[in-house]
């Protein structure tokens, strides 16, 4: 009997490719992908001036206006990078049309959409995660609060791109969260919902499994790095660097949190009719060897994709594929040796607000040392026909950029090399090549691993 090897159609034609999002998650996807001789076209919704570089950018505020993109032009595949497109249906509305996409439903993707409703499921799971109430009863969750010790974590049941998390270090400080969040204050509708939960200390992980419903593969740990400071201080942020693989995590380890969070996750969420497709990102807290669920994310993290993505040897295409046909399970996906250190460069009022633009220069640097994915930048009479060349061997090259440092997160610097203190040391010569005014970065990326 002969076998159907699922990839074989794969690799005889060319693919259209959108990218969904804007930011340096994006951008690293794209900067991928460009490196696959199937790719004929490349194209981001809405994309960012580092991705015109990569491709072509497209204005398609709606999920309709996607859906008949696609169609029209014939799109391979869709890849979406970012939460807020997933809990709003895009991959139904693009699958309702026969067209590829890798990311899971809207039911499912209230893993993420819904911190109450995740906590409630992985508790019925039996997953280990920390106590807690979700509620809309502001006396409930004060209550609750009491009843822990500090400090508290409150969080936001909706979509807050990463901030919607508060560690109060007295219940006073506690009880002012609640009573901001209900009252819609701090995160409007986001946070009609809240979740109080018990504080966990230990220390924390990112770990991504490629589902396909049934089966998952674990990808290499990573270890963010949240607040805004040196040290773990300062406000939560989307992320301010990341590193893998992280030496935090063993094999042992790597084999609990997938026995222990993946299996049953996909088990549950199968049994309930909603069954994972796609990049599944469980935020891990370590506390005396055995791990515990934070939260849950529905795509890949920002800025752990940029890490990941430089070290992947499997073509992220094949891998699509592969969840696309419920293969998953019998497709090796390989890394190579050594390791990514990503640093954020962000704007001087981030995550307060916006800044002014301001010109980025970027000096020559050896780009074997690494790159920069670009995220929060616009055009500056952007010239649209300079594409990157990723094949620059050990040349110097000069990335001088007619770009704006204009949103939050406006950059990252990735350095990849055979040790982690190698890799960080690259990420902040490349680091240190990026200026613009009001540039803030941490300078400890990836050092809890380096002192451990």
């Amino acid at each position: 009997m002969q076998t159907h090897n699922p990839q074989e159609n794969l690799h005889k034609v060319l693919h259209k490719v959108l990218i969904v999002g804007n930011g340096g998650r994006e951008y690293a996807l794209g900067l991928h992908l460009k490196q696959d001789s199937r790719i004929q076209e490349l194209f981001f919704t809405p994309g960012n001036a580092g991705t015109a570089l990569l491709g072509t950018n497209l204005t398609l505020p709606h999920n309709q206006d996607i859906v008949e993109f696609c169609q029209k032009e014939g799109i391979s595949w869709v890849i979406i990078g970012g939460e807020s497109a997933l809990v709003g249906g895009l991959s139904d509305e693009l699958r309702a049309r026969g067209i590829s996409t890798f990311g899971p439903s809207r039911a499912a993707a209230e893993l993420e959409g819904s911190k109450a409703f995740m906590k409630d499921f992985v508790a019925s799971c039996g997953i280990p995660t920390a106590r807690y109430i979700q509620t809309s009863d502001p006396q409930k969750a004060k209550d609750f609060a009491r009843s822990l010790s500090l400090p508290v974590v409150i969080k936001a049941s909706g979509l807050c791109a990463g901030k919607g998390v508060i560690i109060a270090q007295s219940y006073e400080e506690a009880e002012s969260t609640i009573d901001n969040m209900l009252s819609g204050k701090e995160f409007g509708q986001a946070g009609e919902c809240i979740v109080v939960e018990e504080f966990l200390s230990g220390y924390e992980l990112s770990v991504f499994g490629i589902c396909d419903g049934e089966s998952f593969t674990l990808l290499p740990p990573c270890q963010d790095h949240k607040q805004l400071y040196n040290g773990d201080k300062g406000p939560n942020t989307g992320g301010m660097g990341a590193y893998t693989p992280s030496p935090l995590c063993d094999e042992m380890l790597l084999e609990k949190i997938a026995s222990r969070i993946f299996a049953p996750t996909l088990a549950g969420m199968e049994k309930r009719g909603t069954p994972f497709s796609g990049v599944l990102f469980a935020g891990i807290m370590v506390v005396d060897g055995e791990p515990y669920l934070l939260e849950f994310n529905v795509r890949f993290g920002d800025p752990e994709c940029e890490v990941l993505l430089p070290l992947l040897q499997t073509p992220l295409l094949d891998i699509c594929h592969a969840v696309e046909s419920k293969q998953i399970a019998a497709l090796p996906i390989t890394f190579r040796q050594g390791y990514c250190v990503g640093v954020v460069l962000a704007s001087h009022n981030y995550p307060f607000g916006s800044s002014t633009p301001h010109p980025i220069t970027i000096a020559p640097f050896d780009s074997t040392l690494g790159h920069i994915c670009y995220a929060g930048v616009s055009p500056n009479k952007v010239d649209s026909s300079k594409k990157v060349d990723s094949s620059k061997g050990g040349e110097k090259v000069d990335f001088s950029s007619p770009l704006l440092a204009s949103g939050g997160r406006v950059a990252l610097a990735i350095g990849v090399a055979p040790t982690l203190a190698k890799a960080k040391h690259n990420a902040y010569i490349i680091a240190n090549c990026i200026a613009f005014e009001g540039k803030v970065l941490r300078t400890d990326i990836a050092d809890k691993a380096l002192k451990a």
